[in-house]
């Protein structure tokens, strides 16, 4: 029997369902390679920062999901460098060769060009980053009760938030419910006024993707939580605890948390020509990168423009990478047998964003809910995408104690040095 060897580059959304489907077809032995030993699932980064999940919540590593696949092997280590001539790629573990090779690595932080931003701010990308920026909040916090100056309280006490799509506004949505019912608690040495959240954009609305009454509905939300929403303030600079922004104004704080933009991650070795906005690898509807047979890029990092719906790219979101690594692992089967693939195209499930307790806005096609309703099935929906029960079953019941209880005990400091998070 041919077998082909099949390399996937990163093991989020798009990676981790490719590789799940191809693996029932025995004709495929597949290599999964990751900087991580785990997958772990990027919406609920901001629980974790918060603290009202565990980071083994949201997580899940490879090994253990890949022990009942004897066709599916996991390499750590991250992509270095592709040789397109020798069917080779490079990664901090070693050479590995491939029949087919697919990218799934999703993107970065995007700080456009802003050095100080970069350096200074705390992203919201991995795993890494949400407990950094736990420790950070709860050392800020532990500082300002034995601080005596009100201005140096007050900066130490000051949280801006740029970026106000839907991370950006579960975040800030998400601390503003923790001043009001779990710092006042834990905190009493703090008079709740001196808190300040900030969430800032350099667009005139809050959710851009969704619906303009979802748009309206958020922001009277955040509003109505204390959170002061500043619109149309593009941040400029972020150095000595000063936040700058390009009309001008400034806000000083110790936490500027980033969720302002992304872009794709690099990848070495392939020619300038199919890269196109926003470093996204180009692709044809088969998710093959332009000018390769054996190449192909899924998720995030691909901007396919043959989906007659999507003339100018899918959005970069989950259901994208998902449909994608499912559609491509059929694709990849029917090539195999001899038989015509079938082109991708994406089939537009919906977008929500939670703000706070009971409080959220869903569109999905041709419907509209907010409140208590669109609240339940973000959490459903959110729930049966963890990638296993144990996930499932352990964020369930954190969940439940936080919305009973409107607190959870997990505000640990876990790390051994007082650092400020950052690049």
């Amino acid at each position: 029997m041919d077998v082909k060897k099949v390399v996937i580059i990163g093991g989020g959304f798009g990676g981790i369902n490719l590789a799940q489907r191809l693996s029932r077809n025995k004709s495929f032995q597949i290599v999964l390679v990751d900087k991580n030993n785990y997958n772990f699932f990027p919406p609920l980064l901001y629980q974790v920062a918060t603290g009202f999940l565990e980071a083994s919540n949201i997580s899940y590593p490879f090994r253990k999901f890949f022990q009942d696949k004897p066709n599916l092997r996991f390499s750590l280590g991250a992509f270095e460098r592709i040789f397109p001539d020798q069917k080779k790629v490079a990664t901090e573990s070693g050479d590995i060769h491939y029949d087919y090779l697919i990218f799934a690595t999703g993107t970065e932080s995007n700080y456009f060009g802003m050095e100080n931003v970069r350096k200074n701010a705390v992203p919201m990308k991995t795993v890494r980053d949400a407990l950094a920026l736990r420790n950070h909040i709860l050392r800020l916090k532990e500082r300002a009760t034995k601080e005596t100056d009100p201005v140096v309280r007050r900066k130490l006490l000051s949280i801006v938030v740029a970026g106000a799509g839907p991370t950006g506004v579960e975040v800030s949505g998400m601390l503003a419910e923790m001043h009001k019912s779990i710092f006042k608690k834990d905190y009493p040495e703090l008079k709740r006024e001196e808190v300040k959240i900030y969430l800032v954009d350099a667009l005139p609305v809050v959710l851009n993707p969704m619906t303009k009454k979802s748009q309206e509905e958020t922001l009277a939300e955040l509003r109505g939580l204390g959170i002061e929403v500043l619109l149309e303030h593009a941040v400029k600079d972020y150095a000595d605890g000063i936040v700058a922004f390009g009309n001008g104004k400034t806000i000083e704080t110790e936490t500027l948390i980033w969720t302002s933009g992304v872009t794709a991650t690099a990848l070495p070795g392939l020619p300038g020509e199919v890269f196109g906005k926003g470093k996204r690898v180009l692709v044809d509807a088969y998710n093959r990168v332009n000018g390769f047979d054996d190449i192909f890029a899924i998720g995030d990092i691909c901007l396919m423009e043959a989906d007659e719906n999507f003339p100018n790219g899918h959005p970069q979101l989950a259901q994208v990478a998902i449909q994608q690594g499912k559609n491509l692992a059929r694709n990849l089967s029917l090539w195999h047998e001899g038989k015509s693939p079938k082109p991708f195209r994406y089939v537009d499930k919906g977008t929500m964003a939670i703000i706070g307790v009971n409080k959220a806005v869903a569109d999905l096609p041709g419907l509209h809910f907010k409140g208590f309703i669109a609240y339940f099935l973000w959490l459903v929906v959110h729930l049966f995408s963890l990638i296993r029960y144990r996930n499932q079953i352990k964020t369930f019941y954190n969940w439940m104690v936080a919305f009973f209880t409107r607190d959870q005990s997990l505000r640990f400091i876990l790390d051994s040095k007082p650092e400020k998070p950052g690049r």
